[in-house]
C-alpha cells in the first residue's frame, strides 16, 4: 500500500481526501501546517512517504519553504504534488521550479487527484534502477537520480531526471512537449500547460546547459526540446 503525506490547513478538504484516498487504496498521513509536515518529512526514525500532496498556503510554513527544505535535504528524496489555487500561474511555476513534480489546481475532482498521484507513482516505479546513460560530460545515474556534468554531482527531481533522460536517449532529435509530458508526468499535455517549459528550465539553471563547453538543450518553437552535443551547438 503506497503512502501518501497530505499537508493541507484546510480540515474538511483533508478529511475528505483522506476517506477518498483511502477507499483507492492508499494510506493518508495528515499535516495541518507546513512545519509540522516538513518535520514529518525530515523525521531521521520514519520512513519516508511515497508521495507528498502539498498546499502551498499553509499556517507556520508555506508551501514553497517546505518544498525548498525538502528538496536541499539529499536524504529525503520523495515526488511532491503541489495544490495551487485555481489561475494562479506564479503559484504553479514557483512549485516547478522550487522542485515539485507536478502541480494541480483547487478546486479539482479528487478523481483527478488520483489519476495525477498514480501517474507520479508509475513513472516513479517505472525508473530503470541500472546502467548510466551519458553524453559528451553528462552521466546520468538512474539508481540515484541524479545527474554527473563533468564529474559535479547535481540531484534532480525525479521528473526533471525523465526529462533529462529522454533528451538524452534521443541526442539530437527533437522530443515534442507533449512526449515529454507523457514521459515525465505521466499524462497527457494540456492546453496552456507549461509545467514541461519550467523543468526543462530548471534543468539549464542546474546543469549549466545554456550553451558553452557543454551540451545544449535548445528550445524548438512550436514543438518541443532538442539535446545537442558541443560537436553540434
Amino acid at each position: 500500500m503506497n503512502r501518501i503525506l497530505l499537508i493541507d490547513d484546510d480540515a474538511e478538504l483533508t478529511e475528505m481526501l483522506s476517506a477518498y484516498l483511502g477507499r483507492e487504496g492508499f494510506e493518508v498521513d495528515v499535516r495541518h501546517d507546513g512545519s509540522s509536515g516538513l518535520a514529518a518529512l525530515l523525521n531521521a526514525d520514519a520512513a519516508l512517504p511515497d508521495l507528498v500532496i502539498l498546499d502551498v498556503m499553509l499556517p507556520k510554513l508555506d508551501g514553497f519553504g517546505v518544498l525548498r527544505s525538502l528538496r536541499d535535504h539529499p536524504g529525503a528524496r520523495v515526488p511532491v504534488l503541489m495544490l495551487t489555487a485555481r489561475g494562479d500561474d506564479e503559484d504553479r511555476i514557483a512549485g516547478l521550479e522550487h522542485g515539485a513534480d507536478d502541480y494541480l489546481s483547487k478546486p479539482f475532482n479528487p478523481r483527478e487527484l488520483v489519476a495525477r498521484i498514480r501517474a507520479i507513482l508509475r513513472r516513479v516505479g517505472e525508473m530503470p534502477t541500472e546502467g548510466t546513460v551519458s553524453v559528451a560530460g553528462l552521466v546520468l545515474d538512474p539508481t540515484r537520480i541524479e545527474a554527473r556534468l563533468n564529474g559535479q554531482t547535481i540531484a534532480l527531481t525525479g521528473a526533471e531526471f525523465r526529462v533529462l533522460a529522454m533528451l538524452v536517449r534521443q541526442t539530437g532529435r527533437v522530443v515534442s512537449r507533449a512526449d515529454l509530458t507523457d514521459h515525465a508526468l505521466g499524462r497527457k499535455l494540456e492546453l496552456y500547460d507549461r509545467s514541461i517549459d519550467t523543468h526543462v528550465s530548471n534543468l539549464r539553471r542546474k546543469l549549466g546547459l545554456n550553451g558553452g563547453a557543454g551540451v545544449e538543450i535548445r528550445g524548438v518553437r512550436g514543438v518541443g526540446y532538442q539535446l545537442t552535443p558541443p560537436t553540434q551547438s
